[in-house]
């Protein structure tokens, strides 16, 4: 039964939920990928910055290893975040989506506004975040940032054994690809729904709203959102860093 008691979008505030509790296999070996450094800050310290930076976001919640939930609190009491934003951090589940219901279920009941984004995607200029809540604020139930593809992409058929040349199959029209990132936004009831509904087999938030026969519109993303996967990430974020030091003078 719908409740119309609850402020619509437009009307109610908005809340980041970072999933945190993968372990980040393709780094190697060592902490959990939010947890490694760039310029010395973690990984997953950056993001949550990068999301509180936007006036719009009032709560942001963290959703910690199911076994790291004191250390990831501890982690962020130590570093200097804007006091006008509330940090909670919760215990996550065995997949990100279950991770992301888990954060979702910590929600107050004012929120009606929802940004998922990855802890490993820590650069993310905060005109992006802005972009994606004003969208769904101006009516779209979900949102994502992306940018226009660099590479010609081709569908191909799997290998029959690794390392097997792969037969291509089709070569989709450049021009209506868009590779996403996150924060992905979206409408509360809408996200909660597709969570309740949709199976373990989607790669992101947003194709469980799909699921549901629901439009997903794109924003504009940015170049620095990209996700920090492999050890040549690391060495491009830092990168990033050093720029908007010598930019900016921080």
């Amino acid at each position: 039964m719908s409740d119309d008691s609850r402020p619509s979008p437009a009307q109610s505030r908005t809340a980041a939920v970072i999933p945190a509790a993968g372990r980040g296999v393709r780094l190697g070996p060592g902490a959990p990928k939010a947890l490694r450094t760039l310029n010395g800050t973690p990984m997953l310290v950056h993001a949550v910055r990068a999301l509180a930076a936007s006036r719009a976001v009032s709560l942001v919640i963290v959703v910690a290893p199911p076994d790291g939930t004191a250390e990831v609190k501890s982690l962020l009491d130590a570093h200097a975040l804007p006091d006008r934003t509330d940090f909670v951090v919760v215990p996550g589940g065995e997949s990100r989506q279950e991770s992301v219901k888990l954060g979702l279920d910590a929600l107050p009941p004012d929120y009606g506004v929802v940004l998922v984004h990855d802890a490993a995607r820590p650069l993310v200029p905060v005109d992006t975040v802005d972009a994606v809540i004003e969208a769904v604020r101006a009516g779209a139930v979900a949102v994502v940032p992306g940018l226009p593809l660099a590479d010609t992409v081709k569908e191909v058929e799997p290998a029959a054994a690794p390392g097997d040349p792969e037969p291509v199959v089709a070569t989709p029209a450049r021009s209506r690809l868009r590779a996403v990132q996150t924060p992905q936004g979206f409408d509360r009831q809408t996200l909660l729904r597709a969570h309740e509904t949709v199976g373990d087999d989607v790669t992101d938030d947003a194709s469980m709203v799909e699921q549901l026969g629901e439009r997903v519109v794109v924003v504009p993303g940015h170049e620095e959102a990209f996700k920090v996967t492999r050890p040549l990430d690391l060495v491009l974020a830092e990168a990033v860093l050093a720029r908007r030091r010598l930019n900016v003078g921080f």
